[in-house]
C-alpha cells in the first residue's frame, strides 16, 4: 500500500515561498493548509486563496485538507458568526479542491456536560457541507468534547457522517492510552496526523515518543489508510544562531536549530515508520 505523505508546511515557513521550497526539499506533494504569510486560513481572503492555488499547481503541489480551527470555541460562545467563518473556509476548500476539512467538538465541555449541543453543531456543519465532495474529520484535542477515544467514539456514532483523525500525539498529552484509542476508533479513522509526544507532553519525532507510532500506523496501512499529514510540532531554538560563536552550542535531543531542519526531521521520522 502506498502511503501519500502530506504535511503542515506551515511549520517549515511563514510564507508560502518558504512552505513551498520545505515541502519540494522534502519530498511531499500535499499540504495540510492551516496558515500562509502570517495568515490562519479562517482569515485567507477569496482572492488569495486563488493566488494561493496558482502557486502550488505551478510547483506541482496542492492542497488536500484544510487544517481548520473550526470547533476551537467554548460551545457558550457566539455560534453563528463561526458558522459563517466555517462556511467561508468550506468555500476555501473548493478554491483549492480540498476534499478533507479538519475540525474539532468545542472546548468547555468537561464530564461530558453540553453533549447534545456539541452533536447538534457537529451535525450543522454536516449538513452544510452535503453535497460539497468535501468529508469533514474531526481531531482529537486537548481540552475539547472529543479529547478521549471514547468521547470520539460517541461522536462517531451521533455524527456518523463525520470521519475521524488519529492524533497520537494529542491522546498521550490528554492521559489516553493510545493503543486503547486505537482499539476503539481503529475502523472508522479516516487518516492520522503523525505526531508523537512523550509521557511529559513535549512533542517528539515519530516513532520516539509513548504514542505507539509504530504499531498503529502499521496497523492503520494494514487496514487501507494511505494518507497522513505530519504534524512536526518539534522544539526549535530560535535563539541558537545568536548562541555560535565558533563553538558547539549543545541542545537538547530532538531540539532544532531551525524551523526547516525541524520539518525535515518530522518527514524523515515518518518516513522511517513508514519503512
Amino acid at each position: 500500500m502506498k502511503v501519500t505523505i502530506n504535511a503542515f508546511a506551515d511549520e517549515a515557513g511563514k510564507s508560502l515561498a518558504e512552505q513551498i521550497k520545505a515541502m519540494k526539499a522534502n519530498g511531499v506533494s500535499g499540504m495540510e493548509i492551516r496558515g500562509v504569510d502570517g495568515e490562519n486560513i479562517s482569515k485567507i481572503s477569496v482572492s488569495k486563496a486563488k493566488e494561493i492555488k496558482k502557486a502550488m499547481d505551478d510547483n506541482g503541489l496542492y492542497v488536500w485538507s484544510i487544517g481548520s480551527p473550526t470547533g476551537k470555541i467554548k460551545i457558550t460562545d457566539p455560534f453563528e458568526p463561526h458558522f459563517e467563518e466555517f462556511k467561508h473556509m468550506l468555500e476555501l476548500a473548493h478554491i483549492f479542491s480540498a476534499d478533507r476539512y479538519r475540525l474539532f467538538s468545542f472546548y468547555g465541555c468537561e464530564g461530558g456536560a453540553y453533549k447534545d449541543e456539541v452533536m447538534d453543531k457537529l451535525n450543522r456543519f454536516c449538513d452544510a457541507s452535503e453535497g460539497s465532495g468535501v468529508l469533514l474529520c474531526h481531531e482529537n484535542e486537548k481540552d475539547i468534547y472529543g479529547e478521549k477515544a471514547p468521547e470520539c467514539l460517541e461522536i462517531v456514532k451521533c455524527v456518523p457522517r463525520m470521519g475521524v483523525i488519529f492524533d497520537p500525539a494529542n491522546y498521550v498529552q490528554s492521559g489516553q492510552d493510545t493503543l486503547e484509542a486505537w482499539k476503539l476508533l481503529s475502523p472508522y479513522v479516516t487518516y492520522m496526523h503523525i505526531k508523537d509526544a512523550l509521557a511529559d507532553g513535549r512533542v517528539v519525532p515519530a516513532g520516539k515518543g509513548a504514542g505507539n507510532l509504530a504499531y498503529i500506523l502499521g496497523e492503520y496501512i494494514k487496514n487501507g489508510g494511505d494518507q497522513i499529514t505530519i504534524e512536526p510540532h518539534l522544539t526549535v531554538f530560535d535563539g541558537f544562531a545568536q548562541l555560535e560563536t565558533g563553538k558547539t552550542t549543545r541542545m537538547d535531543a530532538y531540539t532544532y536549530k531551525s524551523k526547516e531542519e525541524a520539518f525535515a526531521a518530522a518527514v524523515s521520522a515518518a518516513r522511517a515508520l513508514i519503512k
